[in-house]
C-alpha cells in the first residue's frame, strides 16, 4: 500500500544506512563492517571461484535471501523486476479484462469479465491459453502479462486448449476498468447491499454513488461486503469512511521507529449519512485496507462487523528507488485502529522451529475499548461483532481452492451442462459423489502439511535408495491419509457445495449473476440483514 507518491533516488549503501534511522546510529561501525566484509566476500568470490559466476544474479539472490528473513512485503525488484512488476493503482489500464493464472507451461482463464475483450474473443474460464502471438508458452519463462502489452485496439492471435482440442481466436486490446463496486442493489425493500471487492482510486467515488443511489431507492439500512477484498490504496479506505462519518474522525494511525513514517490520518469531508444502521461483512481473506474501514467503523461504533475474523496484514510498505533502475519495497510501519489495536497477525521476528512466523495466542490478546466502550481486542485482523462459523473455511476446503480442485470440476461441469443458463444449479448427494470421483480420477492432491511431509520422506527415500524397504508402510500411510481426506471431505460437504455452486453460477451469469443470487441465498448477507431489520438488536449490540 502506498502511502506517499513521492520517491527518493539514494544510493545502494547509503539506503542502508537511511533505512536503519537514528535507532540505530550507535551500531554506524557495526554496519560499515559487515558491509565492508560483505563487498570484500563478493569481490574475492567472483575473481576467485572455479567456475564462471554472473555478479547480478549473485547479488541478486543474496540481496532477495536477506530479506526472505524478514516480512513477505518487503521485497528487492531488479531491473527487469521493476520493469515487469511496475503496480498499478488506477483500475484502469490497456488489457484483455480477464484473470489469468500461470501453471506450467500455460496461462490458465480464471475468469474472464463480460463484455471485456477476453469475453468477446469468447474465452471462457477453464481455458488454458498456450501462445501468445508468436510465443509458445512453454518457452516463455518469463512474466506472461508482458505478452498483452499495447495499445488500444492491439490484435494478439492466441492459440488456447478447451477441453482437449487446440482452438484460435483473436483478442483486440481495449481501455479496461476494474470496478472496486462490481455490484450494488437491495436485498428487501429497506436493505441496501454493497460489495466493495477493491481500493483503487475509484473505490471512495463508486461506493458513494451507490449509497446515494440506493437511499434515493428507499434503502434504510446498508451491507457493506469486503468479504475477500484484499485491499488497496489507504485514502480510499480513509474516504470510504468518511462516508459514514464526520470530518476530522481519526480512522486509522501507522506507527514506526522513525518519527517521520508516524502518521494520522483522519477524515476530511462532509459525510453522505451518519446515521443510517450499517454492518460490514468480513471474512478470513478481508485484508489491509478491508481491514482499516472494518476496524474504524467498530471502534467508532458506527458499524456492527459481522462474519469471521480478518486477515491481519496490517504492515505498511513503501518503495524506495536506488540506483540503476532497481526498487526496494519496505515495510516501514504498523496499523492501528482508532481504539489502539494493531492490525497486523503474524510476528515475522519471532519465528518457530520451521521458520514460519508466530499468531499472538488467544491468551495473550489485548483488549481495547471502542468510543462507547464496548470491549475489543487485538491479536491480528479484526474480530467480528457476530462471528458466524459458515464464514470460517475449513483446511480442506481452502486445498480444493488453492489448488483448484473446485474450479476445475466446475470447468467439467460447464461443458457437461451447456444449457443451464440463468437457472441456479442444484447439486445432489449424486452430483457431490461425482465431485469426489471426479478427484479421485484427476489424482488431486491437497497438499496439506502431512500429505507433503509423506510425499518429501518418499524422494528422500529414493534418494537413499531406501524406498523398497518402506513402500509398504508408505502405502499403508498414504491409503490412511487418503481415507482421513475423503471423510474431511463429507464432514464439510456443505461448506464445499456452496463453493462448487458459487463457481458455477459464475460460469452461465458472469460475477453480476453471482452478486444476484447472494442476494436471496447468501447466509452470511441474511444474517446481517436480519441484524439489521431488527432495531433493538442492532442497536445493543453497538450499545446505543
Amino acid at each position: 500500500m502506498n502511502l506517499l507518491k513521492k520517491k527518493f533516488i539514494i544510493p545502494v549503501v547509503a539506503s542502508a544506512f537511511l533505512l536503519v534511522g537514528t535507532s540505530f546510529k550507535d551500531d554506524f561501525f557495526e554496519i560499515a563492517k559487515q558491509i565492508e566484509i560483505f563487498t570484500t566476500l563478493f569481490k574475492e568470490l567472483n575473481r576467485n571461484y572455479v567456475d564462471e559466476t554472473n555478479p547480478g544474479e549473485l547479488m541478486d539472490k543474496a540481496i532477495k535471501g536477506m530479506l526472505a528473513n524478514l516480512d513477505p512485503y518487503t521485497v528487492y525488484f531488479n531491473e527487469q523486476d521493476v520493469v515487469r512488476f511496475k503496480i498499478n493503482n488506477t483500475g484502469e489500464y490497456t488489457g484483455i479484462g480477464a484473470l489469468l493464472t500461470r501453471k506450467e507451461d500455460k496461462l490458465i482463464v480464471k475468469e474472464p469479465y463480460k463484455d471485456f475483450p477476453a469475453d468477446k474473443a469468447g474465452l471462457k474460464a477453464g481455458d488454458e491459453i498456450i501462445q501468445v502471438g508468436d510465443v509458445l508458452l512453454s518457452e516463455f519463462k518469463e512474466e506472461a502479462s508482458q505478452l498483452f502489452k499495447g495499445a488500444k485496439n492491439t490484435k494478439i492471435d492466441i492459440k488456447y486448449i478447451r477441453q482437449g482440442k487446440v482452438s484460435a481466436t483473436q483478442i483486440v486490446l481495449d481501455e479496461v476498468e476494474i470496478k472496486s463496486v462490481p455490484f450494488f442493489g437491495k436485498i428487501d425493500d429497506k436493505t441496501g447491499y454493497i460489495v466493495l471487492s477493491h481500493f483503487n482510486k475509484k473505490a471512495s467515488i463508486e461506493t458513494k454513488e451507490a449509497l446515494e443511489q440506493l437511499k434515493k431507492e428507499g434503502a434504510e439500512r446498508i451491507i457493506l461486503d469486503v468479504r475477500d477484498n484484499p485491499g488497496g490504496l489507504l485514502n480510499e479506505a480513509v474516504n470510504i469512511c468518511n462516508l459514514f462519518l464526520p470530518k476530522n474522525e481519526i480512522i486509522v494511525t501507522t506507527k514506526s521507529k522513525i518519527e517521520k513514517h508516524n502518521s494520522t490520518y483522519k477524515t476530511t469531508k462532509d459525510p453522505v449519512d451518519t446515521e443510517i444502521p450499517l454492518i460490514i461483512l468480513v471474512n478470513g481473506r478481508s485484508a489491509s485496507a478491508s481491514e482499516i474501514v472494518a476496524g474504524a467503523l467498530q471502534d467508532l461504533d458506527r458499524a456492527v462487523v459481522v462474519g469471521s475474523r480478518s486477515f491481519g496484514k496490517g504492515l505498511v510498505q513503501r518503495p524506495v528507488d536506488l540506483t540503476f533502475g532497481t526498487q526496494l519495497k519496505v515495510t516501514i510501519s504498523r496499523y492501528y485502529t482508532p481504539s489502539g489495536r494493531c492490525i497486523q497477525a503474524l510476528n515475522y521476528s519471532k519465528k518457530d522451529k520451521n521458520g514460519i512466523a508466530l499468531k499472538t495466542e488467544e491468551k495473550n490478546f489485548n483488549a481495547f475499548k471502542t468510543r462507547k466502550g464496548r470491549t475489543v481486542y487485538d491479536g491480528g485482523g479484526i474480530q467480528p461483532d457476530v462471528e458466524l462459523e459458515e464464514t470460517k473455511s475449513s483446511p480442506i476446503t481452502n486445498a480444493l481452492l488453492r489448488n483448484d480442485g473446485i474450479f476445475n470440476y466446475a470447468t467439467t461441469y460447464y461443458y457437461k451442462n451447456p444449457s443451464l443458463g440463468n437457472q441456479i444449479p442444484v447439486l445432489s448427494d449424486a452430483d457431490y459423489a461425482d465431485f469426489k470421483q471426479f478427484l479421485k480420477a484427476q489424482k488431486f492432491s491437497f497438499d496439506t502439511e502431512t500429505e507433503l511431509a509423506l510425499k518429501n520422506t518418499l524422494a528422500v527415500a529414493k534418494k537413499e535408495k531406501l524406498e523398497e524397504s518402506i513402500q509398504l508402510e508408505y502405502q499403508q500411510l498414504l491409503t490412511a491419509l487418503q481415507k482421513s481426506e475423503n471423510a474431511l471431505l463429507d464432514k464439510n460437504q456443505k461448506e464445499i457445495k456452496k463453493l462448487i455452486i458459487d463457481e458455477i453460477i459464475k460460469r452461465y451469469q458472469y460475477q453480476e449473476g453471482l452478486y444476484q443470487y447472494y442476494t436471496k441465498n447468501n447466509s452470511e448477507i441474511k444474517k446481517a440483514a436480519s441484524i439489521l431489520s431488527d432495531n433493538p438488536a442492532y442497536r445493543s449490540i453497538l450499545k446505543m
